[in-house]
C-alpha cells in the first residue's frame, strides 16, 4: 500500500478512536433515545399550560439569559478575530495556553461560522414550528414530531433546532486545538476540556432557558449540539493536514 494512501488509513482509524468521536456517538444515542421517549410535549405541559407559558416574557430569562447571553458570544466571536490576528507570540505568560498557531486560530473562527451556518440552515428549511405557537399553548398550530419529514403543522415552522442554544454551541470547535491538536503539536487537554465544560453548559443554560420561556423543545437543544459538534469535529479533522504544515 502507498505510503499516502497508508498515513490516510491510519489517520481515518485514528479519528473513529478518538475521544471526541466517542462523545459525539454517546451524544447521538442520548439525543435520539430522548426522542424516542416521547418526552418533548409532556415536558412542555408541564411547564405551560393551554393559556400559554407563564416565564415566556420573564425579565431575567428575557433580558439576562437571552439578549445579554446573545450579545457575549457576539463579543466573544469578535474577540476570537483579534485573537486570530494577535502577533504569534504572547507576551504575558498567563495567556501562553493561547499561544496557537495562526492556521489553527482561523480554523476555529471558520468552524464557528460554519456550525451557526449548518443550524441556521435547518432552521430555514424546517417545518416545525415552536411550542408557545401550539394549539396546545394557547396558539393555532398542531404537534407534529420533527422526525416527520415534509409535514407541515399548520404554524410558521422554523423553529428547529435551536438558534439560541447555537450561540455557545457554535464554538465547541475551540476545544479541539487541546483535545485534538495536529500531529506537529503536543499540547495538555486541560484547557481543551475546561472550554468544552463551560461551552455545553452555556449552551445547555441557552436552551433551557427557551425550553422555559415555550421556544424551544429539549430535543432542539441536544440536536443543535450535536450538529455544532460534528461540524466542529469533521472539520477539523478535515483541516488538520494543512494546520500540520506550520
Amino acid at each position: 500500500m502507498p505510503s499516502a494512501a497508508l498515513h490516510t488509513t491510519n489517520a481515518s482509524s485514528a479519528a473513529w478512536r478518538h475521544p471526541v468521536t466517542r462523545w459525539l456517538i454517546m451524544l447521538l444515542l442520548v439525543t435520539l433515545a430522548w426522542d424516542a421517549s416521547g418526552g418533548d410535549l409532556p415536558l412542555m405541559q408541564w411547564i405551560g399550560s393551554p393559556s400559554g407559558f407563564s416565564l415566556r416574557n420573564q425579565w431575567l430569562l428575557v433580558q439576562v439569559f437571552h439578549e445579554a447571553w446573545r450579545q457575549f458570544f457576539a463579543g466573544l466571536l469578535l474577540l476570537m478575530v483579534v485573537w486570530a490576528i494577535w502577533p504569534v507570540r504572547w507576551n504575558q505568560q498567563r495567556l501562553a495556553a493561547m499561544d496557537l498557531p495562526r492556521r489553527e486560530r482561523w480554523t476555529v473562527i471558520l468552524l464557528v461560522m460554519l456550525s451557526l451556518l449548518a443550524v441556521n440552515l435547518v432552521k430555514h428549511n424546517s417545518l416545525t414550528s415552536c411550542p408557545w405557537d401550539l394549539q396546545a399553548f394557547g396558539g393555532g398550530a398542531r404537534y407534529v414530531s420533527h422526525w416527520t419529514l415534509g409535514q407541515a403543522d399548520g404554524g410558521s415552522g422554523r423553529c428547529f433546532p435551536g438558534g439560541h442554544a447555537s450561540s455557545a454551541f457554535a464554538f465547541v470547535g475551540l476545544c479541539l486545538p487541546w483535545l485534538a491538536p495536529p500531529r506537529t503539536a503536543h499540547r495538555e487537554p486541560a484547557a481543551g476540556l475546561r472550554w468544552l465544560a463551560f461551552l455545553v453548559l452555556a449552551g445547555l443554560t441557552a436552551g433551557a432557558t427557551q425550553t422555559l420561556r415555550g421556544a424551544h423543545f429539549p430535543s432542539h437543544t441536544l440536536w443543535t449540539l450535536l450538529i455544532c459538534g460534528s461540524v466542529s469535529w469533521a472539520g477539523w479533522l478535515a483541516a488538520r493536514p494543512w494546520m500540520a504544515k506550520t
